[in-house]
C-alpha cells in the first residue's frame, strides 16, 4: 500500500479544501485499482509533488512508467491530449488514460536524466533547439486550449484591480504599459499559430536512451511559436556568465538554430516578466520585484 505524504495531503487542503483531503485520503484504494487494471507494480513516489500525485511504476514486462493522478481532471485530459498530439515528435508516450477518474499512465523515461543535469549552457541550449524543433505543430482547428491573451489575463485582471489610478498600485506604471503594448504587437503579428508546450524547461526534457531527449508536463497554449522559448530562458539563467550574458547566449542560439527573431523572443520576456509580477500579486505575494527584474532584462535584449 502505497503511504500519502503528509505534506501533499495538506497541500491538497490548501488547495481545494475538504475535496482535495478526501482525494488525497483515497489515493492508495486508487492506486490499487490502477495496479490491478493496468498490470503495473507501483513503486515510490516522486518527492517534488505539487498539484498531481506521481509516482513510479513498473510494467509487466519490467519497463519504467510513471502513474499520474489528478485532483483537476480536466487538466490532465488536456496534459494527455497534448502528449498524443505530440506523439512521435518527442513527447512521452500516453499508455493509458482515463480521464473520468484523472488516471494517466505514462512511459518511464529511461535513464530519466533532466537536460539541467548539462551544466555547459550552450550544449544544453543546443539539445533543446533539437527537441524544440521536433515539437513543432501548428494549432489544431476548434482547440480547447488557452489562446495568448488568455494565457496573460493577469495583466488584464492587475488593470482592473488597479485600473481608478490608485497609488497604492505596486508595480511599476511604464513597464506594465511596455508589457501591454508588447503584447498586443506580438498577438496582432503572428502569422501561424501553434499548438505550445507552454511550459519548456530545462526539467521537463528528459533524457531517453542514449541520445534521444523527451518531454513530459506539457500545459498547452495556442499562439506564437517563439513564446516556448521563454520559460527555458527562464531557467538556471546563471550559467555560462552572468545573467544577461547567458540570456544573450542562449537567445543567438536559438535564432542561428531555428530561424526566431532574437526580437520577438525578447520581447515575450518582456511581458512574460510582468505577467509573473501580476501573478505575484494575485497570490498575496510581495516579491514581486523578481518578475520586473525579468522584464528589465529582456529588455535590454532588444538593443
Amino acid at each position: 500500500m502505497i503511504v500519502i505524504p503528509e505534506p501533499f495531503t495538506k497541500r491538497m487542503h490548501e488547495l481545494y479544501g475538504k475535496q482535495g483531503v478526501a482525494w488525497a485520503e483515497a489515493l492508495p484504494d486508487l492506486i490499487t485499482d490502477c495496479a490491478d487494471r493496468f498490470g503495473i507494480s507501483p513503486e515510490a513516489p516522486f518527492s517534488n509533488l505539487s498539484y498531481n500525485f506521481v509516482l513510479r511504476a513498473k510494467l509487466s514486462n519490467g519497463k519504467p512508467a510513471v502513474l499520474k493522478l489528478s485532483f483537476m481532471k480536466e487538466e490532465l485530459s488536456k496534459e494527455v491530449s497534448i502528449l498524443r498530439a505530440y506523439e512521435g515528435r518527442g513527447a512521452i508516450r500516453v499508455l493509458e488514460a482515463d480521464e473520468d477518474w484523472g488516471i494517466a499512465l505514462l512511459e518511464g523515461a529511461d535513464p530519466g536524466t533532466p537536460l539541467s543535469a548539462i551544466e555547459d549552457d550552450a550544449k544544453a541550449t543546443n539539445i533543446f533547439c533539437e527537441v524544440f524543433q521536433r515539437l513543432q505543430l501548428p494549432a489544431p482547428a476548434g482547440s480547447r486550449y488557452p489562446s495568448m491573451k488568455q494565457h496573460f489575463a493577469a495583466i488584464e485582471r492587475y488593470r482592473e484591480r488597479f485600473d481608478d489610478g490608485n497609488a497604492a498600485a505596486p508595480l511599476p506604471e511604464s513597464w506594465v504599459e511596455n508589457a501591454e503594448e508588447c503584447l498586443v504587437y506580438l498577438i496582432n503579428t503572428t502569422e501561424e499559430n501553434y499548438l505550445l508546450h507552454g511550459d519548456l524547461h530545462h526539467d521537463n526534457i528528459l533524457r531517453q536512451g542514449e541520445e534521444q531527449w523527451v518531454v513530459i508536463d506539457p500545459k498547452g497554449i495556442i499562439g506564437d511559436v517563439h513564446f516556448d522559448t521563454v520559460q527555458y530562458l527562464l531557467n538556471y539563467m546563471d550559467r555560462g556568465g552572468d545573467c544577461e550574458q547567458a540570456l544573450r547566449g542562449r537567445i543567438a542560439i536559438m535564432a542561428g538554430r531555428l530561424g526566431l527573431d532574437p526580437r520577438r523572443i525578447a520581447m515575450w520576456g518582456v511581458v512574460r516578466g510582468v505577467l509573473e509580477a501580476c501573478w505575484t500579486i494575485e497570490d498575496g505575494g510581495t516579491d514581486w520585484h523578481r518578475g520586473i527584474q525579468l522584464t528589465e532584462l529582456f529588455a535590454k535584449c532588444l538593443d
